[in-house]
């Protein structure tokens, strides 16, 4: 949980990011980007600010920004019905992405949050410069944390369940709850 202040002040400093690589945002927008602490009350640690420029029934684009070592879980987008799953490709527009898959523990640039280490278990580190795009598969697994000045990145992909995804940690909620104050 996070407070509405802190809501706010990620909003703001995501909008400030986006603005500052050139990416027009209106203040409708800004007050529309999710800030998702994943139930965990430690956004500096892990988290992320996303902004869905686009969503419908068969596509979804989102920016997101993440602020210096922020990480997003370990997670995958598991089959839904008859659908395989969110297939996504991700591009970094600035900053470094640490991003980790299965494979070989090559892990040497990033830090696996201490309070959650149990469950951050993919150590295949690929390491994002500007530019660089990749795709995850409809169920692989991945997590991914920003470098020491953050990191901002597109998603492509097929259609977005995020209420339905699966973490390694089963204490995350996909669904942030805000407290006044």
């Amino acid at each position: 949980m996070i407070t509405r202040k802190e809501q706010r002040e990620a909003q703001r400093r995501a909008a400030a990011e986006f603005r500052r690589i050139g990416f027009a945002i209106s203040e409708r927008e800004c007050e529309n980007i999710e800030v998702v602490d994943f139930g965990l009350g430690r956004l500096e640690i892990e988290g992320v600010q996303i902004l869905t420029l686009v969503h419908t029934g068969r596509i979804s684009v989102k920016l997101l920004c993440l602020f210096p070592d922020q990480t997003e879980p370990e997670h995958w987008h598991p089959p839904v019905g008859d659908d395989p799953g969110k297939e996504e490709t991700v591009r970094l527009l600035d900053g470094t992405l640490r991003f980790y898959v299965e494979g070989e523990d090559t892990l040497s640039l990033g830090a696996i949050p201490a309070v959650s280490a149990a469950y951050y278990r993919l150590r295949h580190e690929i390491v994002m410069k500007p530019g660089d795009q990749l795709l995850c598969k409809p169920g692989q697994k991945h997590w991914f944390q920003a470098g020491r000045s953050g990191a901002i990145l597109f998603s492509f992909s097929s259609v977005a369940r995020d209420e339905t995804d699966c973490f390694a940690n089963p204490g995350i909620t996909r669904a942030t709850k805000i407290a006044d104050g």
